[in-house]
C-alpha cells in the first residue's frame, strides 16, 4: 500500500517527537533531583529508563549537554556534573531574585483551591520525609514551588526559573538527611502557605527566599564535603 503524504509527514516528525519526549522526561528528572552529582548515565541506560530507542535517548542527552545539565565523559557516557561553589552561589543569587519575584506576584491569583492543592502537596512531602523517601520528597518539592510560581502568570519567568533548577536539581540531593531531620523546608513551606492565605506578597516572597537560603547553606556544606 502506498503511503500518503500525511503518513510521510508523521514518519518524518516521529523521531523529533520522541526526541522531545525523551528530552522533556530526562529534563524533569534532573530538575526534581532524580540523579545525584557524579552519577554516570549511558545511552543504553537512558534508553531503557525511558523505554525508547537509542536515537531519541541520544538526542535527549545531547540537548541536556548543551543545556549544561550533563557533561560527556566518553563517547556514550555522560555524568551529572558537580556544581562548583561559585556556580552554586551565582545560581542561588538568581533564584532569590526570580523565585522571590514569582512568589510575590503569586498572591494576585491565589484561590482556596490553590491553597488546598499546596497543602496536599506538602502533606506528601511530610509523609516522604517521615519515611526517609528523599527522592519522593524532592519530586513533590518541585510541584510545591512551581505551583506557587505559576500563579504569577509570567511564562518567561517560569522558563528561566526552570532552567536554573535544571542546573541545580542534582545538588538538591545534598539537602538530606539534614533537611529531613530539622524540617527546614517543611517549615518554610508552611510559612509560604500562610502568606498566600493572607494574600501577603512580601511575606510570600520572604518565605521562599528563606527556603532558598536555607537550602543553599546545606548544599554549600555538601559541596565542600564532596570537594
Amino acid at each position: 500500500m502506498k503511503k500518503s503524504t500525511q503518513d510521510d509527514e508523521i514518519y518524518q516528525h516521529q523521531p523529533t517527537r520522541l526526541g522531545d519526549m525523551a528530552y522533556d522526561n530526562m529534563k524533569e528528572r534532573l530538575i526534581r533531583g532524580a540523579f545525584s552529582p557524579g552519577e554516570k548515565l549511558t545511552v543504553r541506560a537512558v534508553s531503557q529508563m525511558l523505554n525508547v530507542s537509542s536515537t531519541p535517548a541520544r538526542d535527549a542527552i545531547n540537548r541536556l549537554v548543551i543545556d549544561g545539565a550533563l557533561i560527556y565523559s566518553g563517547p556514550k557516557t555522560v555524568i551529572v556534573p558537580h556544581l562548583r561553589l561559585v556556580d552554586l552561589e551565582e545560581i542561588t543569587q538568581m533564584r532569590l531574585a526570580l523565585e522571590g519575584l514569582a512568589a510575590e506576584l503569586s498572591v494576585k491569583a491565589v484561590t482556596n483551591v490553590t491553597i488546598a492543592e499546596l497543602e496536599a502537596i506538602q502533606a506528601k512531602i511530610d509523609a516522604a520525609l517521615d519515611q526517609r523517601r528523599y527522592f519522593d520528597a524532592l519530586w513533590h518539592n518541585k510541584e510545591f514551588h512551581f505551583g506557587i510560581y505559576r500563579l504569577a502568570g509570567m511564562p518567561y519567568l517560569l522558563q528561566v526559573i526552570e532552567a536554573l533548577w535544571l542546573r541545580v536539581g542534582a545538588s538538591f540531593n545534598g539537602l538530606y538527611p539534614e533537611f529531613s531531620e530539622k524540617r527546614y523546608g517543611a517549615r518554610n513551606h508552611r510559612v509560604a502557605i500562610e502568606a498566600l492565605v493572607e494574600r501577603d506578597a512580601q511575606a510570600a516572597r520572604a518565605a521562599i527566599e528563606t527556603d532558598i537560603r536555607d537550602g543553599f547553606r546545606q548544599m554549600k556544606k555538601a559541596n565542600k564535603e564532596q570537594g
